[in-house]
């Protein structure tokens, strides 16, 4: 058992528990699995009142990779390709996944080869930023490609 202080040392059960008492406090077990088991004599509420503000100021240190998306359909023009192409360079930068996806609508489904050139040109020009996740696939009427933004070496 350790006291408030910092001392330590061997007790019953019931001896800790007493001890804890005599000093308006709780006996906290810490280590159970030890030889014999480690147990602390502190305030418990005030314990869980600490623990409960560093984790909350942790959650806010936290940094949350957020999933932007891009889409384009089968045929896409130029200058739209390379705005979009833009904004996501930016993305991959501020350190958020992109999700690129060619969206086909009614008869477009047939042009499948447009929309692998339109991401495979997209990889290519994010291949110094960006490291694929999926490649690219289709999922119903979506051709689907994820990128993560490559960690640069100091």
């Amino acid at each position: 058992m350790v006291d408030p202080q910092g001392a330590h040392g061997i007790y019953s059960t019931e001896e800790a528990l007493k001890m804890a008492d005599d000093q308006d406090l709780d006996l906290v077990e810490i280590s159970p699995n030890a030889e014999p088991p480690v147990c602390k004599i502190m305030d418990y509420g005030k314990f869980r009142y600490e623990q409960q503000k560093r984790d909350k100021e942790a959650r806010k240190k936290q940094h949350t990779i957020e999933m932007k998306e891009i889409r384009f359909r089968p045929h896409t023009d130029t200058h739209d390709f390379n705005f979009k192409t833009k904004h996501a360079k930016s993305f991959l930068e501020h350190g958020h996944k992109v999700r690129a996806y060619v969206q086909f609508r009614g008869r477009d489904i047939i042009y499948k080869d447009h929309g692998m050139e339109i991401l495979a040109r997209f990889i290519q020009e994010l291949a110094e930023l960006a490291k694929i996740d999926q490649e690219p696939k289709m999922e119903g009427r979506r051709m689907t490609t994820i990128l993560s933004p490559v960690k640069k070496k100091p």
